[in-house]
Parts: structure tokens; sequence; C-alpha cells
């Protein structure tokens, strides 16, 4: 399921971002491998399927994981946005009982970014697929967590 709309609120946004991750629960299940070594593990699976794009002007594109992977907007599986990328993330540590929480991130206003953090080795680390590595994402000047999801 994709959800494309005009751009509303950020708390409509994170709103439809959870729908999105409860859509994707059984495709993650099913698409990632039953064992993983750790979060640093699915973070290069995902990072290595995964393409950036941003969304179309004024519009707010929300891809499930399948949409992300199998009925995509841009017509190349994988191609998406931060949120996109936070959706399916958020999905695969749900259903590999990985623990994890969505962060919003800006320098001013209102967050201009946003990715998941996974705890690893008992520490929260940055699992921010449109950074070049596992733990990496930009410094920003804002950050705002909302919490654990399981």
């Amino acid at each position: 399921m994709r959800t494309k709309y005009p751009y509303k609120s950020l708390a409509n946004t994170v709103e439809m971002m959870g729908r999105q991750v409860k859509h994707s629960l059984l495709f993650a299940d099913n698409w990632l491998p039953e064992r993983l070594e750790g979060p640093a593990e699915l973070f290069w699976i995902l990072k290595n399927n995964t393409t950036y794009v941003a969304d179309p002007p004024g519009v707010e594109l929300l891809q499930s994981m399948p949409s992300l992977f199998k009925d995509n907007f841009w017509g190349v599986s994988g191609a998406g946005d931060c949120d996109c990328f936070t959706i399916t993330a958020i999905a695969c540590c749900v259903v590999r009982d990985i623990p994890v929480r969505m962060v919003l991130v800006g320098n001013s206003g209102a967050p201009t970014h946003v990715y998941a953090e996974v705890k690893d080795a008992g520490n929260w680390v940055a699992f921010d697929l449109v950074a070049p590595a596992y733990g990496q994402t930009k410094k920003y000047a804002k950050k705002q967590l909302l919490g654990i999801i399981s």
C-alpha cells in the first residue's frame, strides 16, 4: 500500500507512517532471512536493496514495504526517500525483535529528515538508510525521539 497525498502536518505524516509499518509486517517477515547476525546485517541487506529518490514536489509519498519493493511509485524496486526507508526499517526490526525507535531531525523549524535508531549491544545506533553506512547520519541541531516501537 502506498499513500500519496498533499502534506497536511507532521503529526498526520507520523500517523500515516505507523499505518504503513503495520501494513508492512507480514511482507517484512516473509522477505527477510529468518536469522540475522544483528542490526548491522539488516542495515546492509536493506541498504543494498534501496535507492534514494526524493518525493514529487508538494507530495508526501509514504510507501509500505510491499509498495517499496513490488509496486513502487517510481517503477524501480526499492526507490524511495527517508520516510519510505524508515517505514521499511521499522517493520523489519519489529519482525526480527530488534528494538527500534523513530527519530525526527532538522536544523530549524519543522523536522526535515526521519530515520530509525536500533538498540545494538545496549546502545542506540542510527539506522539511517540515506546515510552511507550503519551507525551514521548527518549532524542536526534538533532531534526528536518518537519512542520505542514493538
